[in-house]
């Protein structure tokens, strides 16, 4: 299966940001892909510590975000990985929501980030609990003959998330983030690349680019790790573009043919 992972520098205009995310995926379904990543908050980016400025950015899933993408899903038979949509949530929280819609243009999975990103980048504090509230329940998708198990960026730091996915039987884990040029530098292709080892699945990681509202530096190096750990394709550190990859469930029952004992 012919995947293709969405690396882009989202702003806080939504209407730009779907719209470049939508032609980013028209020319990757044109290139054969049957499986389209986005990154984390690639419709909405910034503002993370405005908890108002936040929840109107927010929406209803399903909403106009993703059902720009169902038309696309529908024509084409292909598959979508919504990175994250910024969904409403009660008393004026919102979730960070990752959302999979199927060929058939239903959305069938909807995984809310569990893990809230806490940390000092420099001079800037990020503390996501004081406006998003955590998801609680690990959710799996299939696509194609891959089952899929989600995830959202600062999950990657919690290995026992992929382990439970890895027993369930993924044989893909997303790693759709906005993993800031710091911490990505010491610890994006690391953590990839063990999480891949450690559950013998491809490990499918769109990263965003570049600078948001508030000035924090994203990673790029957007990846796909096979079941072996090795990079199999990844993007540039400041670009907007596609990172494609082939990827076979072969590669999988391999590996853990090679070692039965980790799963």
């Amino acid at each position: 299966m012919k995947v293709a992972l969405l690396q882009l520098c989202a702003g806080t205009d939504k209407a730009a940001n779907l719209s470049q995310a939508l032609a980013m995926s028209q020319e990757a379904i044109a290139a054969g892909a049957q499986f389209v990543l986005l990154p984390e908050v690639f419709n909405f980016r910034g503002a993370g510590n405005n908890k108002e400025l936040l929840a109107m950015a927010a929406e209803k899933i399903p909403g106009p975000s993703t059902d720009a993408f169902i038309p696309l899903a529908q024509k084409h038979r292909v598959s979508f990985l919504l990175g994250s949509i910024l969904e409403k949530a009660p008393r004026g929280h919102v979730y960070n929501s990752s959302v999979f819609i199927g060929p058939s243009g239903k959305l069938l999975a909807k995984y809310r980030k569990i893990h809230l990103f806490d940390a000092r980048i420099g001079d800037k504090i990020i503390k996501e609990e004081d406006c998003f509230r955590a998801g609680r329940r690990l959710v799996r998708a299939q696509a194609g003959e891959f089952r899929v198990g989600l995830s959202i960026c600062y999950d990657l730091r919690f290995p026992a998330l992929y382990q439970q996915y890895a027993r369930q039987g993924a044989d893909i884990l997303t790693v759709p983030s906005c993993f800031t040029r710091q911490t990505g530098e010491a610890h994006w292709q690391a953590l990839l690349c063990a999480r891949a080892i450690e559950n013998l699945a491809y490990v499918l990681a769109p990263n965003q680019a570049g600078i948001d509202a508030r000035g924090m530096q994203a990673h790029g190096h957007s990846m796909i790790i096979s079941p072996w750990g090795a990079i199999i394709a990844q993007g540039s550190a400041e670009g907007r573009e596609i990172v494609y990859g082939d990827i076979n469930l072969d590669e999988v029952k391999k590996a853990r043919r090679t070692l039965p004992g980790i799963i």
